[in-house]
């Protein structure tokens, strides 16, 4: 069977993880997540970064830095994760949809100004798969209004937009670090802050609302509990699973890039007949290779490749149902102008398997059963 995802593994996870029970420090904060977040720092051109539980974790932390209130709006996609919408919704702001680009699935930048009204608080934005929102037109329209920005940088950990790391352009970048992403420690994620004055207080957020990090660092000589907050820091034994991807982050992204490339190549025909439409990635934008995925003729179609694929031992997924058109959705939502992309793209993405572990013949094959579909 070739899976559909395999999570990443380096080798020297588990040496990794047996210094931090050496070191007897296995609860957050240690070496390693010292590790990771001087690498994010570094490597993200970010000021500040913090690990987390996850990125939903992250998100959650961003709404609390913005003061996001009952009765406030936040724009966003509806084509993305639930937690996208969920760290808002959790602060009492209602979500309001917009349309996405049928070419990169991401947020339409062009019907974000139309969606502001006097109660916008922020604007969210996703870069799906990996691939740049268009952030100069976003941020033009976030300053002339007076909106911070956060990116949902879930899938986006290497990714640049004209030469800039994702997740470190808008006000506040949240990655993820679950299995499914290109980097992995379980269960995790980060938070960047562009702006350092807020590093303190995000600190105070994420440690139960006390100034314990402060106390590390020798700052003060308790810790006290300062503000609200919660549990917001993963243990060091998950950074130090982490760590070992990170040390070898190039040659993750590269060998991603060079398996998504092969795919390209592969189903090119298919795409020059219009049996499929292959992946758009904008001029200025690098993307991660996060994904690779194909766009069919509609939902039955794609629903008859992934029953096939499934017999010919190839695991193949659908994505997100767009946030709109479920209860919660509908609940804590509108949509906002013509839903002229969102549903009907959705419904023909397939996503194909890849991962760091998938070989070169596992992709000709998968590419091989869809040309054999199609014949």
């Amino acid at each position: 069977m070739i899976h559909f995802n395999e999570p990443p593994f380096s080798g020297k996870e588990f040496e990794y993880m047996k210094q931090t029970i050496e070191n007897a420090h296995i609860c957050g904060d240690g070496y390693f997540t010292r590790q990771c977040h001087a690498w994010l720092e570094e490597r993200m051109h970010s000021p500040k970064a913090l690990l987390t539980t996850s990125c939903t974790h992250a998100l959650e932390m961003a709404a609390l830095l913005l003061n996001i209130q009952p009765g406030d709006e936040v724009i966003m996609p509806s084509y993305t994760f639930a937690s996208t919408a969920d760290a808002f919704v959790m602060r009492g702001a209602r979500i309001v949809f917009v349309d996405i680009r049928p070419d990169t699935m991401n947020m339409d930048e062009n019907l974000i100004e139309g969606a502001i009204t006097e109660r916008t608080k922020a604007i969210c934005v996703m870069h799906y798969a990996g691939v740049a929102c268009e952030m100069d037109m976003i941020m033009a329209v976030a300053r002339k209004h007076h909106l911070p920005v956060v990116e949902d940088a879930a899938q986006a950990v290497m990714s640049k937009y004209k030469g800039t790391p994702l997740g470190s352009i808008g006000d506040y970048g949240c990655f993820s670090f679950h299995e499914t992403k290109n980097y992995s420690m379980g269960e995790g994620g980060a938070l960047l802050i562009r702006d350092i004055e807020n590093r303190e207080r995000a600190e105070i957020i994420r440690e139960k609302g006390t100034d314990r990090s402060r106390f590390w660092r020798g700052e003060v000589d308790k810790y006290t509990w300062v503000d609200f907050g919660s549990s917001y820091l993963p243990s060091d034994m998950n950074a130090a699973y982490l760590w070992a991807q990170l040390e070898l982050a190039d040659e993750i992204n590269n060998r991603r890039l060079k398996l998504w490339g092969q795919y390209y190549q592969e189903l090119k025909d298919l795409a020059l007949q219009g049996r499929i439409e292959l992946p758009h990635v904008p001029e200025g934008c690098e993307h991660n290779a996060h994904m690779f995925f194909i766009k069919t003729e509609d939902i039955e179609q794609r629903s008859n490749i992934i029953s096939w694929l499934r017999e010919q031992g190839v695991g193949a997924v659908f994505h997100y149902i767009p946030l709109h058109t479920v209860a919660a959705g509908r609940k804590y939502g509108i949509f906002h102008g013509e839903d002229r992309y969102t549903t009907r793209e959705s419904e023909r993405l397939l996503r194909l398997p890849l991962h760091y572990n998938i070989k070169e013949g596992d992709v000709s094959y998968v590419c091989s059963k869809l040309k054999e579909f199609y014949r």
